[in-house]
């Protein structure tokens, strides 16, 4: 979380992308600065011609990871609910305490949440998305890529598509939104229908992200305790012997 101003502080950190199913298909390499893809350096193979293309970000563009910004916000506004009151301030009772840790959970909670549970996108809001113009060469008009958080992993999602005929006789069936289509999955965006042929996902372990998500547990943890103490004192002091 950098002090505003000195964003540009915080260091780079360069990750191999890698993964135990693509056999090679994708390679890549992806610097982040905090919340910010600062380059992404990526190879895919194209399965039907062993072409390589490579392409990367273009030098005037960065990516915003938007799930490492929402957490921060929220643990931001779970700060300033525990430094609203000085520390001279006496609480007046124990449901007080319980309110203000129920607001703090909240945030933690809602923090966590966005790292383990990545955003669902349509195919067309995937190809509309500013990552498809963020490249250089640019990406070909037959490919498509994400970039999510998944628990302490960063990950690259790749799709190769073909063109459906306007002939097919294919049963045409759109579909939904998901964090990763699977191959088939067909969408329609400006009037051409397309199908996805080949999906790629290969990742990263951000080590920050772990230690993050063992934070939030502990932090949830100790709020979760303190509410429970208040639960005994409250009955010990509720309690009125006939």
């Amino acid at each position: 979380m950098p002090t505003p101003g000195f964003e540009n502080q915080l260091k780079q950190e360069n990750f191999i992308l890698g993964s135990s199913t693509s056999m090679d298909q994708v390679k890549g390499v992806l610097t982040l600065q905090g919340e910010v893809l600062t380059q992404a350096d990526i190879n895919l193979k194209v399965a039907k011609s062993s072409q390589v293309l490579h392409f990367q970000f273009r030098e005037d563009k960065q990516w915003k990871l938007q799930q490492i910004q929402d957490a921060r916000n929220h643990v931001n506004q779970a700060l300033q609910l525990l430094s609203s009151r000085d520390e001279s301030y006496h609480f007046k009772s124990g449901a007080e305490v319980n309110k203000l840790m129920d607001g703090v959970m909240l945030q933690l909670t809602r923090a966590r949440n966005r790292l383990t549970t990545p955003a669902s996108m349509t195919l067309p809001e995937l190809a509309a998305s500013g990552l498809m113009k963020m490249f250089s060469p640019p990406i070909p008009g037959d490919v498509m890529v994400n970039f999510y958080i998944n628990l302490s992993k960063l990950c690259l999602t790749v799709y190769q598509l073909h063109v459906l005929p306007a002939n097919t006789t294919k049963n045409f069936k759109p579909a939904g939104s998901s964090v990763l289509h699977s191959p088939g999955a067909m969408f329609e965006l400006n009037n051409n229908r397309f199908e996805v042929s080949h999906v790629h996902k290969v990742e990263c372990v951000v080590p920050w992200l772990s230690d993050t998500l063992v934070f939030f547990t502990i932090s949830l943890q100790l709020c979760q305790q303190l509410k429970d103490k208040i639960s005994v004192f409250s009955s010990f002091w509720n309690y009125r012997p006939f």
